[in-house]
């Protein structure tokens, strides 16, 4: 079975494959035989109430000298033999929405969608954590920068961020009495105009903060821990975190019991779960990465196993509306 896969993503001249997951779907697929079409920046559209994208086809390798070939652009019509990857990162904004809401038309008109467009509007990454409050450590979101600091005075020191960050971005540990909290909430509220997150501040952050993939709601068995180094009290890649893979923890399987039923219900085939400690802190649904580096320790195919699950759900779609 070839199909056509169409990916939404970042500009792929300026990805590091040795880091990039949406790159290690992309070899997988073609070395299924699958036909690559890449979406060029904006080509969404809507033409008479029917989706389509401005592709063009695609040839990748794994080089860091040359990782890619676009043939010539042009415009197609989403729908049936299409699957869709929406692969581009955050932030979760106007511009976002809108291209989710294109590909909820192309889903409508028989293309899969990876992951469901839907989910992609309505799970905020952080929000979506406290679906499973049994998870997540002591949390309070809020634009009241009076409630904020009082969360900070009961637990004596917290994280605070905000809503759309991706990458360690805005993200303030605070003591409770620190001089510079006042400022530091008017910054991420926009003096009480947007709502922030204050979550307890987990110790374990100095062991890493761990990133569990699921794929169609099954955690794969290693995780990646993303260590801080330095003074820096974040682990995130991008902010200059030691990537360390792990073997998932019981706790970490149960925290993926707890949440991965759920994703498998609302279509989201490939999340990422940031757990510290004993405690989910988020659900990254968007662009979750990771891939690459968890192959490369423990000798893995994370995108294969996507892409048996893409090819199975594909087939069975195809079935039930025959």
């Amino acid at each position: 079975m070839s199909l056509d896969i169409v990916t939404v993503m970042d500009p792929i001249a300026s990805i590091r494959i040795g880091k990039d997951s949406t790159f290690a779907m992309l070899l997988e697929a073609q070395r299924r035989g699958h036909r690559l079409f890449y979406v060029v920046p904006g080509g969404l559209s809507v033409v008479d109430g029917t989706a389509q994208a401005r592709v063009a086809a695609l040839t990748v390798r794994d080089d860091p000298s040359g990782w890619y070939e676009l043939g010539c652009e042009s415009p197609i019509a989403l729908g049936d033999g299409h699957v869709v990857l929406m692969r581009t990162d955050p932030p979760v904004d106007p511009d976002y929405v809108h291209d989710t809401q294109i590909l909820g038309l192309a889903q409508r008109a028989g293309a899969f969608v990876v992951n469901d467009p839907r989910g992609l509007r309505d799970m905020n990454e952080k929000l979506t954590a406290l679906e499973f409050p049994q998870c997540c450590p002591p949390t309070l979101v809020s634009r009241d920068a009076a409630a904020l600091k009082a969360f900070i005075a009961t637990h004596g020191e917290a994280v605070l961020k905000t809503l759309d960050g991706m990458g360690g971005r805005s993200i303030f540990r605070a003591r409770h009495g620190d001089a510079n909290i006042n400022v530091i909430l008017e910054t991420l509220t926009e003096n009480g105009r947007h709502l922030a997150m204050a979550q307890r501040y987990i110790p374990e952050i100095t062991a890493g903060d761990k990133r569990i993939l699921l794929v169609d709601g099954e955690p794969v068995d290693y995780c990646l821990a993303r260590i801080p180094q330095g003074d820096e009290f974040r682990g995130n890649l991008a902010a200059g975190g030691r990537g360390e893979g792990r073997p998932l923890t019981e706790r970490d399987r149960w925290i993926a019991r707890q949440v991965g039923p759920e994703m498998r219900r609302r279509g989201m085939l490939f999340v990422g779960l940031d757990v510290i400690g004993d405690y989910l802190t988020e659900v990254n649904v968007t662009s979750p990465t990771c891939i690459r580096e968890l192959d490369a320790q423990f000798g893995l195919n994370i995108a294969g196993m996507l892409f048996d699950c893409i090819e199975s759900r594909y087939e069975q779609a195809r079935r039930a509306t025959a």
